[in-house]
């Protein structure tokens, strides 16, 4: 399935239905008075999360949405009937902007969520409403309000406990499809990793866990300048912002301009760059491919070098032979559990 995590769409609610000049007419009633009844409400055009779908394709087909305009009044003091509400399902993690204003109209994270985008039209009155002590028999009503349009623009950014970050060729792909069941495309070149892939990984209990699940986002790869757009930019960096923790997979890589330490403090500098936020979200730094004989000879010298330049502990992992998975797996999932305490007991 194609992946689209941006996508522009028109929604018009629909009008509600005009109120209704009546009277009663009934045998020996010569004067039944007033029985016009009011115009149904216009439908609403709603956002529903929906957490098995991970891509706004199907927006980017339907550009339009529009709800059902309400039924007008009628006689006998007859009320429309409303309009059905337009329902539209979206990916959770989708955020929702005024197209006009950029103002964020809502956000989107969780299964079966709802949000109303536009709001159909009132109903009009129908003349039941205006008979009065000295007007008993009213030839008035109202005509059914308009309902709302606005142009709205729709960002997805995939919900994860945690982010991969690396440049290409840092192994994340490997790492998701080693720890987990999701198998992301994994090749030996750059931006193998073009859109983000969610592994669901089980944790067996975890410090403070008894057990449970791990959901870890494969994002595609950095370079530098991407905070002002450079490469995949801001396409990667949107989703780094949805993760509550980060994995930061650093190697040796022969190309002539990479190096574990540089690589790691040009993407620091990247994410604060982008949003200064990001530089402060916990994280766990890990050198990859130590089945390779170079990267086990050049692990000491590394870590020391890691936690002298930026107070970091390096770990060592090989998602090929699963060596140091085990523990870098619950090393996360106890970050990811320090994550969500804090923010439970933080004030709103």
């Amino acid at each position: 399935m194609k992946f689209v995590d941006e996508a522009r769409v028109e929604v018009a609610a629909g009008n509600g239905g005009d109120g209704v000049v009546a009277f009663r007419r009934e045998k020996y009633v010569p004067f039944g008075g007033p029985a016009g009844g009011d115009g149904g409400r216009g439908g609403n055009v709603i956002f529903e999360g929906d957490g098995g779908l991970s891509t706004l394709l199907d927006l980017s087909y339907a550009r339009h949405l529009k709800a059902e305009r309400g039924r007008n009044g009628a006689g006998k003091d007859k009320y429309g009937r409303g309009g059905k509400d337009k329902v539209m399902r979206v990916p959770t993690g989708t955020q929702v902007f005024d197209h006009d204003t950029g103002a964020l109209v809502g956000d989107i994270t969780e299964h079966g969520q709802q949000l109303i985008v536009a709001q159909g039209g009132n109903g009009g009155w129908g003349n039941i409403h205006f008979a009065t002590s000295t007007d008993r028999a009213p030839r008035r009503a109202d005509p059914g309000g308009t309902g709302e349009q606005r142009s709205l623009r729709l960002e997805l950014k995939v919900l994860a406990d945690v982010g991969l970050l690396g440049f290409p060729n840092a192994g994340k792909s490997t790492f998701v499809a080693a720890v987990s069941a999701a198998r992301p495309k994994i090749a030996d070149y750059p931006f193998t990793t073009l859109v983000p892939s969610l592994g669901v990984v089980e944790v067996h209990g975890g410090p403070q866990r008894g057990g449970g699940t791990l959901v870890v986002a494969d994002i595609p790869g950095l370079i530098r300048g991407a905070s002002t757009g450079a490469g995949l930019g801001h396409r990667f960096l949107r989703h780094v912002e949805r993760t509550r923790a980060l994995l930061h997979l650093v190697t040796l890589d022969p190309a002539p301009d990479r190096e574990p330490l540089e690589d790691y403090r040009a993407i620091r500098a990247e994410l604060a760059a982008f949003d200064p936020m990001l530089a402060t979200r916990p994280e766990v730094v890990a050198l990859s491919k130590a089945d390779l004989p170079e990267v086990q000879e050049a692990y000491p010298q590394l870590k020391e070098a890691f936690a002298d330049q930026f107070g970091v502990e390096l770990h060592l992992i090989s998602s090929a032979t699963h060596s140091g998975l085990k523990e870098m797996i619950q090393r996360l999932a106890s970050l990811n559990e320090m994550v969500r305490r804090r923010a439970a007991e933080a004030p709103e």
